[in-house]
């Protein structure tokens, strides 16, 4: 089976399973600025521990001018049971700051500016550029890396060669659905381990 044969039949199963991706960090809806927060929380961590803690922080802070005059000891107090806290915490502080000073408290709508904030790297300014923009992007973690490495779309040795690798395989009007059907996939169906190739809807139909 070539490539483009994998591409068209695991799009149609996805479209199957998952016709509907809702972002699934809680956040203000249609709101870069608290997807942005959610998106920095998520790295190294699980959605599920994300949507414990956003709920309070935003509450406390869902604006870069609210959340620019807490400290950072007052959002880690919030946000402790995620990884990486103390880090994070200073960062949001930190982007909030700089949104304020450099961008007149909007969440910039290009790559540079994005990832020029702190802790804001490129999967999360790619998460943030599709989702809250709707500009096409693919944000590769570590489920898509996995199976694009699984279904012989890619031999990427990182997310970097790997979203290279999707964006020229895949339709770029369909990136931004993708990139969240793809990681609802890996956590019901394709997981890292106990993963059952004869079972999984993709898998048990690429060969």
């Amino acid at each position: 089976m070539t490539k483009s044969e994998k591409v068209k039949k695991i799009m149609a199963i996805l479209d199957r399973i998952y016709p509907e991706t809702p972002i699934p960090l809680k956040h203000k809806n249609k709101d870069p600025f608290t997807l942005l927060v959610a998106v920095l929380l998520s790295a190294r961590n699980t959605d599920k521990k994300v949507n414990q803690v956003t709920p309070a922080l935003f509450a406390l802070a869902d604006t870069p001018q609210k959340m620019a005059r807490v400290s950072p000891e007052a959002v880690r107090k919030i946000i402790r049971v995620c990884g990486l806290s103390p880090t994070k915490s200073k960062n949001i502080v930190a982007l909030s700051k700089i949104l304020m000073a450099k961008h007149g408290g909007q969440v910039p709508r290009t790559f540079e500016e994005l990832e020029a904030l702190p802790g804001v790297g490129h999967k999360t300014a790619s998460v943030v550029m599709a989702q809250a923009f709707g500009i096409d992007a693919f944000p590769v973690d570590t489920h898509i890396h996995r199976l694009a490495h699984r279904w012989g779309l890619s031999s990427g040795r990182n997310v970097v060669q790997t979203e290279r690798d999707l964006k020229r395989l895949f339709p770029q009007n369909r990136w931004r659905k993708l990139h969240l059907q793809i990681i609802f996939f890996g956590r019901e169906y394709c997981p890292a381990r106990g993963h059952d190739e004869k079972k999984c809807p993709v898998c048990s139909r690429l060969h």
